[in-house]
Order: structure tokens, then sequence, then C-alpha cells
């Protein structure tokens, strides 16, 4: 069964477009963004309608921005502020693992991550937002030295 989410291993364009060399039959970053984009959810459309175009405390924030190996769901940039949609998918717990791997790799990178779920942000985008927004403008934290906060 499929979440309707691509994955950068299986490309959803036909052979050879989207594709560079050396990608191995992955989908290049750009193709990837673009799919997610149209693959989104309910909960990360209604978000981005709320954050797109500087609506959102005049923060530039970008959707589908690639980071080192990984996707994420918005990013803000002057803020440092990866901001993540999570569905009932991340409640597995070999998908939970990847995600706190994840966010600690994010948090060497010196970013923050904050994390709404899709029930929050449709029955509730003020809480969301004002999570979002508490994240935004807190003082960013120190990028730990490398190889540190590792297990």
């Amino acid at each position: 069964m499929s979440s309707g989410i691509p994955n950068p291993t299986e490309s959803p364009l036909p052979v050879g477009e989207g594709q560079g060399e050396g990608s191995e039959g992955r989908l290049a970053p750009k193709p990837f963004r673009r799919a997610l984009r149209r693959a989104s959810t309910a909960a990360e459309r209604k978000l981005w309608s709320l954050l797109r175009d500087r609506r959102f405390s005049h923060y530039k924030i970008r959707r589908q921005h690639t980071i080192g190996p990984y996707t994420v769901d918005f990013y803000c940039h002057s803020a440092r502020v990866v901001i993540e949609v999570d569905g009932s998918i991340h409640d597995d717990p070999a998908r939970a693992q990847a995600d706190t791997d994840r966010q600690l790799e994010l948090a060497r990178k010196g970013l923050r991550v904050v994390r709404v779920t899709n029930d929050e942000v449709l029955q509730q985008p003020e809480a969301a937002l004002a999570r979002i927004l508490d994240s935004l403008e807190s003082p960013h934290p120190v990028p730990l030295p490398s190889g540190e906060g590792t297990p």
C-alpha cells in the first residue's frame, strides 16, 4: 500500500526524466521536491497556505527544501528552523527512530526542528502556528561540535 509520498529511490517520472548521471535510478533533488509538493497532505497544503509569501510574521519559509540528504517539509533559513508536519506514519517505532536520527543530524548542522501533527494543523491551526512562531523567534542554539551528541 502506498502512502502517496514519493520514494526518492523510486522515480514517479518516466525513465531518464529528472535523473542525473550517477543517480543510480534516484530522482534528482529538484524533481523529487516537485513530486513531494504534488503529493502533499491536506495538512501540508493548509500550513503552506498560512506560511507562504511571508504571510507568517514576515518570515520567508521554503517548502520541500533539501538539506544535505534530507528533504524537509518547510524551512526558514533566517531562523534556521525546520518545520515538519507528521502524520500517523510517524507513530511507527521504526519511523520514530528514523525521525530522531534525522533530527539529531539536523541539530548537528545548527538547525532547530519543530514538529506539528496533521491533526494539530487541521484542527488547531492557531496552536500549531504559535509553536512554530515560538521556534522562529527563540534564540538560536549553538551547533554541536562534530561527533558530540551522538549515541
